[in-house]
């Protein structure tokens, strides 16, 4: 068969060859720009410690709040709860429906509590998951959650020096891959260690947050989430309630946001409705307005909001005093006109001319340029100086200039905001020493001159020949495809001791270096005591699924319940099985994700 599909390839490498003289170029089109997702893991100290600072357990809140701020699809969140080991932990989840936030938060609230506490367990183990199951397109985040302490097992082996040693390489790990962490102390007891989370953001690119009180949670948390998507929260006037409704105006400013998330945060029942900018109501919930509850908090999430005012009317009981933010999430882009290439020496001038984008092209609505402001940052590499230049307000454009003055290497970027976002662009370097100069890739901009064709279909003697070599491509890359079947996901494994009742660490499993097939038993890496998991074979199957099948004796469990598995068993994400080993006290847990 290999040899087959080694001489198809070869066939169809010299049919391309014949007939490239007749290929004629179809039209230049460029590529939408989605806006960013994101994939977060959520860690959290679960020591008896944090259970006596947040007693009501604002915590969960807050991070349940953060999970219903994310879009409705596309973004992936992951949790570790940790004391001085992992207490549970869920692999990143890929959301693509509105159960799956639910999935997410009833995780949270089944979260129990443990003696001690060592901050690089959950520190490493959130990076662990990142770097496992992260999308590479994808803005990846942690949000730390703790009071900075450790409190070690004194019967136990392990020492401060082991813990700070591995806090520091995680922390490098986060910082290598690109992963901001988000720290929130909270300092209820007055014991917070303040300057290790401070640490842990600053080397990291993240922010650090303290608060006393664990009330301030959904605060932060919203704070987190606009700052990593470079948005602003937007403050709205707390209102005491009078026990009816009353009228708060939500401005939706332009008509390029994509998301207005607005939270409404009260421990007592809170009521709203919804009017658009032509006074109709809206109903809540509807395919155009979701809406989450919690105990402490009400969501809305308004998907393309009309541009204008609306109005949201608001009861709740009679004093409480209601907390309202409002974050708006935009498709939008800035990037810089590219720098001339030429040599650059001190006394120079470079000019800048840094604008807005959407889905890949110059935004053509100019009024989102009315309130806003843009600076030009150069960086002395070589000193760590930063000088700030304001930029002209053109109407559709930010111009201006800024100016070499040593033989040194600079960074430059352009940054625009409003009072709801900010934007940056990528960073130029200009080499003053060599010269040099460093852009983005054009196609950011989306205005690059280098055409980007469609790939071109290949044209023999018209239509009927460019139809018949489409099939004839077809049909050997669909036997080639069937051949050589990779496989997507990963198998989340924990192994559990019957005897003792003991589960292993998570083990993440990339399943994209398979093809064909394997077995658990390859999965566990042939450890001998498991040898019979080699009769357990998987096979990719249709729409992102793999089929488990027994050769053997072994059992599979999946929903509490023996499935006949010789036939094969399909898992789709999020699915779990488990599988009973007779020749050993062990159970494997398997979760399938994708």
């Amino acid at each position: 068969m290999q040899r087959n599909i080694s001489i198809s390839i070869r066939i169809l490498l010299a049919l391309s060859i014949i007939f490239v003289p007749l290929v004629g170029t179809l039209p230049t089109a460029y590529a939408a720009t989605p806006s960013s997702q994101i994939d977060a893991v959520l860690a959290l100290d679960v020591s008896n410690s944090m259970k006596e600072s947040d007693r009501n357990k604002l915590a969960n809140e807050a991070m349940k709040m953060f999970i219903d701020m994310l879009s409705p699809t596309g973004d992936k969140v992951g949790i570790v709860a940790y004391t001085d080991r992992i207490e549970r932990e869920k692999a990143l989840l890929d959301i693509k429906s509105e159960s799956d936030k639910q999935d997410l938060k009833q995780f949270i609230d089944q979260i129990n509590h443990g003696a001690y506490t060592d901050i690089a367990v959950g520190v490493k183990e959130a990076v662990k998951v990142l770097e496992n199951g992260a999308d590479p397109a994808h803005e990846p985040m942690i949000v730390l959650l703790a009071d900075g302490n450790n409190y070690l097992n004194k019967n136990g082996s392990r020492t401060q020096a082991q813990s700070d040693q591995e806090l520091n390489q995680a922390v490098a790990d986060a910082k290598k891959m690109g992963i901001p962490i988000y720290t929130i102390g909270l300092n209820a007891d007055g014991q917070l260690n303040k300057s290790v989370l401070d640490q842990i953001a600053s080397k990291t690119g993240g922010k650090s947050f303290v608060t006393d009180s664990a009330d301030d949670l959904p605060q932060i948390l919203s704070e987190i989430f606009a700052s990593h998507l470079k948005l602003k929260v937007v403050p709205i006037d707390s209102i005491t309630s009078n026990g009816k409704y009353q009228d708060v105006k939500i401005n939706v400013p332009n008509a390029n946001v994509l998301e207005a998330n607005i939270s409404i945060m009260s421990e007592k029942p809170v009521e709203v409705r919804l009017i658009d900018p032509a006074g109709n109501s809206v109903p809540i919930p509807s395919s155009d307005v979701l809406q989450s509850k919690s105990k402490s908090y009400s969501l809305l999430k308004l998907m393309q909001p009309e541009q204008g005012d609306w109005t949201l009317q608001v009861k709740g009981v009679a004093k409480d005093k209601i907390d309202i933010n409002l974050i708006f999430n935009y498709d939008l882009a800035l990037t810089m006109k590219p720098i001339p290439s030429k040599s650059y020496k001190p006394g120079d001038t470079i000019d800048i001319e840094s604008y807005l984008i959407s889905n890949g092209q110059p935004l053509d609505n100019k009024e989102l340029y009315n309130n806003m402001n843009a600076v030009a940052l150069l960086k002395d590499v070589d000193t760590g100086k930063t000088v700030e230049v304001p930029l002209n307000n053109k109407g559709d454009r930010f111009t201006g200039e800024v100016s070499i003055k040593d033989k040194h290497l600079y960074e430059l970027i352009v940054k625009a905001e409003d009072k709801s976002f900010y934007r940056e662009t990528k960073p130029m370097q200009i080499d003053a020493k060599s010269g040099k100069v460093t852009t983005p890739p054009p196609t950011e901009s989306g205005d690059s001159s280098e055409d980007k064709p469609f790939p071109t279909l290949l044209v023999v003697g018209g239509v009927l020949g460019a139809a018949a070599l489409a099939a004839a491509a077809f049909f050997i890359m669909k036997a080639m495809k069937k051949a050589n079947r990779g496989f997507v996901g990963q198998l989340v494994i924990e192994i559990k001791d019957e005897n003792t009742g003991e589960k292993s660490y998570p083990q993440y499993k990339k399943l994209n270096s398979f093809r064909g097939k394997f077995t658990l038993h390859q999965v566990l890496q042939l450890a001998p005591e498991l040898k019979e998991t080699e009769k357990i074979v998987f096979t990719p199957s249709n729409q992102d699924r793999i089929m488990i099948r027994s050769n053997g004796d072994s059992t599979i469990e999946k929903s509490g319940r023996a499935v006949q598995a010789s036939n094969g068993v399909e898992l789709k994400n999020g699915d779990r099985i488990t599988v009973p080993l007779a020749s050993v006290d062990k159970t494997i847990m398997i979760e399938y994700l994708v």
